[in-house]
Protein backbone atom coordinates (compact mmCIF):
# COMPACT_ATOMS: atom_id res chain seq x y z
CA UNK A 1 0.00 0.00 0.00
CA UNK A 2 1.51 3.20 -0.73
CA UNK A 3 2.19 5.97 1.53
CA UNK A 4 -0.78 8.79 1.44
CA UNK A 5 0.40 12.12 1.12
CA UNK A 6 -0.66 15.10 3.31
CA UNK A 7 -2.94 16.54 0.98
CA UNK A 8 -4.80 13.27 0.54
CA UNK A 9 -5.37 12.82 4.27
CA UNK A 10 -6.78 16.13 4.72
CA UNK A 11 -9.23 15.44 1.83
CA UNK A 12 -10.02 12.29 3.90
CA UNK A 13 -10.47 14.43 7.26
CA UNK A 14 -12.63 16.97 5.45
CA UNK A 15 -14.99 13.80 3.79
CA UNK A 16 -15.29 12.50 7.19
CA UNK A 17 -16.37 15.96 8.62
CA UNK A 18 -18.85 16.72 6.45
CA UNK A 19 -20.03 13.14 5.75
CA UNK A 20 -21.04 13.38 9.52
CA UNK A 21 -23.66 16.10 8.65
CA UNK A 22 -24.98 13.02 6.05
CA UNK A 23 -24.48 12.07 2.66
CA UNK A 24 -26.26 14.73 1.33
CA UNK A 25 -25.17 17.81 2.86
CA UNK A 26 -21.64 16.77 2.08
CA UNK A 27 -22.21 17.25 -1.30
CA UNK A 28 -23.90 20.46 -0.82
CA UNK A 29 -21.34 21.92 0.95
CA UNK A 30 -18.52 20.88 -1.93
CA UNK A 31 -21.41 22.15 -4.80
CA UNK A 32 -21.33 25.94 -2.64
CA UNK A 33 -17.98 25.86 -2.15
CA UNK A 34 -17.57 25.33 -6.16
CA UNK A 35 -20.29 27.89 -6.92
CA UNK A 36 -20.01 30.64 -4.57
CA UNK A 37 -15.97 30.14 -3.88
CA UNK A 38 -14.91 28.84 -6.72
CA UNK A 39 -13.01 26.02 -4.53
CA UNK A 40 -12.68 22.50 -6.00
CA UNK A 41 -12.48 20.10 -3.54
CA UNK A 42 -8.74 19.28 -4.73
CA UNK A 43 -7.84 22.49 -4.57
CA UNK A 44 -8.98 22.70 -1.11
CA UNK A 45 -5.32 21.61 0.13
CA UNK A 46 -3.28 24.54 -1.42
CA UNK A 47 -6.12 27.21 -0.76
CA UNK A 48 -6.99 26.30 2.72
CA UNK A 49 -7.40 30.24 3.52
CA UNK A 50 -10.09 30.77 1.22
CA UNK A 51 -11.95 27.41 2.25
CA UNK A 52 -11.91 28.50 5.79
CA UNK A 53 -13.61 31.67 4.24
CA UNK A 54 -15.93 29.90 2.32
CA UNK A 55 -16.86 27.33 5.16
CA UNK A 56 -17.56 30.99 6.67
CA UNK A 57 -19.76 32.66 4.03
CA UNK A 58 -21.59 29.50 4.48
CA UNK A 59 -22.16 28.57 7.47
CA UNK A 60 -21.16 31.83 9.47
CA UNK A 61 -19.46 31.22 12.71
CA UNK A 62 -21.15 27.78 12.53
CA UNK A 63 -18.20 26.64 10.36
CA UNK A 64 -15.82 26.68 13.33
CA UNK A 65 -17.75 23.71 14.07
CA UNK A 66 -16.99 22.13 11.09
CA UNK A 67 -13.24 23.17 11.30
CA UNK A 68 -12.99 21.32 14.72
CA UNK A 69 -14.25 18.17 13.11
CA UNK A 70 -12.36 18.50 10.03
CA UNK A 71 -8.85 19.15 12.92
CA UNK A 72 -10.31 16.25 14.70
CA UNK A 73 -10.10 13.89 11.76
CA UNK A 74 -6.97 15.21 10.54
CA UNK A 75 -4.88 14.94 13.77
CA UNK A 76 -6.82 11.56 14.21
CA UNK A 77 -5.48 10.28 11.07
CA UNK A 78 -1.52 11.55 11.44
CA UNK A 79 -1.82 9.32 15.07
CA UNK A 80 -1.49 12.92 17.26
CA UNK A 81 -3.45 14.37 19.47
CA UNK A 82 -5.07 17.51 18.58
CA UNK A 83 -4.62 20.17 21.46
CA UNK A 84 -5.66 23.36 21.77
CA UNK A 85 -5.50 26.21 23.96
CA UNK A 86 -9.01 27.23 24.25
CA UNK A 87 -8.21 30.74 25.72
CA UNK A 88 -7.21 31.46 22.26
CA UNK A 89 -8.87 31.93 19.48
CA UNK A 90 -9.28 29.01 17.33
CA UNK A 91 -7.50 29.32 13.83
CA UNK A 92 -8.05 26.96 11.61
CA UNK A 93 -5.17 27.84 8.81
CA UNK A 94 -2.73 27.70 11.52
CA UNK A 95 -3.72 24.14 12.66
CA UNK A 96 -3.52 22.28 9.60
CA UNK A 97 -0.13 23.95 8.97
CA UNK A 98 1.31 22.64 12.26
CA UNK A 99 -0.18 19.45 11.18
CA UNK A 100 1.33 19.50 7.64
CA UNK A 101 4.84 20.59 9.62
CA UNK A 102 4.33 17.49 11.43
CA UNK A 103 3.54 15.37 8.67
CA UNK A 104 6.98 16.93 6.61
CA UNK A 105 9.14 16.37 9.60
CA UNK A 106 8.08 13.02 10.01
CA UNK A 107 7.13 13.53 13.50
CA UNK A 108 3.51 12.13 13.04
CA UNK A 109 2.65 8.32 12.32
CA UNK A 110 -0.56 8.28 10.22
CA UNK A 111 -2.78 5.29 10.94
CA UNK A 112 -3.97 2.60 8.15
CA UNK A 113 -7.16 4.12 7.52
Amino acid sequence: MAKKTFNELLLEAIDEAFASLGESAKQSIYYHLKDKCKITKNEIPNNLREFAEGLEKIFGVGARFLEILIMKALYARLGTPLEWNESKELVFVDYVEAARQCFQKGKCAPSRR
